[in-house]
């Protein structure tokens, strides 16, 4: 696949205020990946934060997810330069930033995923310019990665002016459980508090024209549906294994 043109594909739908709706990979196995990007996503984020991948099998996974078109990305467990690198490398077209708390946070982060003269990423042969065979065409796609900034914490709705102003951010992408845990009040999502900080940082982000996310963690259609009525545009629908899970009990009679 051409990332680079997937990339512009998402951006463009985001600023003509169409949703992208992605999905997202726990289990560190290429034929789900393969499945996954079948899907008919524009991309699926592969979770170095909570599941069970190692940086050594994001190749084979990316290698699967582009078999359908499907943008790899690459949700981070930390930030580190070294973790954005080797994810970049690796052939990821963005990143997807947890706990993004402050604007300083993000402008770390997204300096360490662009190389010079956008950021400090290091440059060098790798898998995602095929190991210098298209060195030349890799410039303008490590200029600019997607970054998704995930807002999951009260800390972070505090100052979210200043992080929705990071230049380069493309999307915020909130995530309810974290964000509803740092509120005391951990998957109540109907508890007045919470919906009152969610229209907040709804607010806020259409005032800054940065595109609003959600994760919708188990896997619902009409619950996508619903959010997408309600102008969210950057949309992660669901993860493998809950999908799986959602589909393989079996309660005999």
């Amino acid at each position: 696949m051409n990332r680079l043109e997937k990339i512009k594909f998402i951006r463009q739908a985001l600023a003509s205020n169409k949703p992208s709706v992605g999905s997202w990979m726990q289990i560190p196995h290429s034929s789900i990946a393969e499945i996954m990007g079948q899907a008919g996503y524009d991309w699926v984020a592969v979770d170095m934060e909570h599941g069970a991948i190692s940086v050594q099998q994001l190749p084979d996974l990316f290698r699967a997810l582009e078999l359908g078109n499907t943008l790899p990305l690459v949700r981070l467990a930390h930030g580190h330069p070294k973790d954005c690198k080797q994810a970049l490398d690796a052939g990821a077209g963005g990143v997807i930033v947890p706990m993004v708390e402050s604007a300083e946070q993000l402008m770390a982060v997204r300096d360490a995923i662009r190389w010079p003269p956008s950021g400090t990423r290091g440059v060098g042969f790798s898998r995602a310019n095929l190991f210098g065979k298209h060195f030349e065409d890799y410039r303008e796609e490590a200029q600019a990665p997607l970054l998704i900034a995930m807002i999951e914490h009260i800390r972070a709705v505090d100052c979210l002016e200043d992080i929705l102003a990071v230049n380069g951010l493309d999307a915020i992408l909130i995530g309810p459980y974290d964000l509803s845990a740092s509120m005391g009040m951990t998957a109540c999502f109907d508890e007045p508090a919470f919906i009152a900080h969610i229209k907040k940082i709804r607010m806020l982000c259409d005032e800054a024209k940065i595109p609003c996310g959600l994760h919708i963690v188990m896997p619902d259609i009409e619950a996508l549906k619903v959010k997408i009525k309600e102008g969210y545009l950057f949309l992660a629908y669901s993860i493998d294994a809950a999908m799986l899970s959602s589909v393989a009990n079996y309660e005999s009679d």
